[in-house]
């Protein structure tokens, strides 16, 4: 079985994939969209990617906290698009705390050498791999 990692914004949604092992979390890839409410393609491509992998049985959802851990606007979409992709696939979608994945991603891509101009095509992947590698790391402890 595997875990997806998902990590929603306004306009892409970056997209990780965990080893069957549920040790590693890999970046897979990005899904854009023109604008927030148009989704229907993006919940398409999700349900492609859990049947191209097969034994998807978790999908981890960034969750959008403040630093302060409050909620904002951010947190309330996250939990709506949570409840739907949870009616479109039927698969246990559990939200994460992804209060700095993005500044860990962008620290990764740095350290791997990829230019700055380029950064931009690889963070919301990135950022998808880190929230879920966390999710498997506190797993693997509990």
């Amino acid at each position: 079985m595997r875990v997806l990692g998902l990590d929603y914004g306004t306009k892409t949604v970056g997209v990780a994939i965990s080893d069957e092992l549920l040790i590693t979390a890999q970046p897979l890839l990005t899904i854009e969209r023109k604008s927030e409410n148009k989704l229907r393609q993006t919940y398409a491509k999700i349900e492609s990617i859990i049947q191209e992998y097969g034994g998807v049985d978790k999908i981890v959802l960034g969750y959008p906290k403040n630093m302060n851990n409050t909620l904002g606007e951010r947190a309330e979409a996250t939990e709506e698009f949570k409840e739907a992709l949870f009616r479109r696939t039927g698969i246990e979608v559990v939200l994460w705390d992804e209060r700095l994945s993005t500044v860990e991603a962008e620290r990764v891509l740095m350290d791997s050498g990829v230019r700055r101009e380029n950064r931009k095509q690889y963070i919301d992947k990135m950022a998808a791999a880190v929230i879920l590698q966390n999710y498997l790391d506190a797993v693997s402890k509990g």
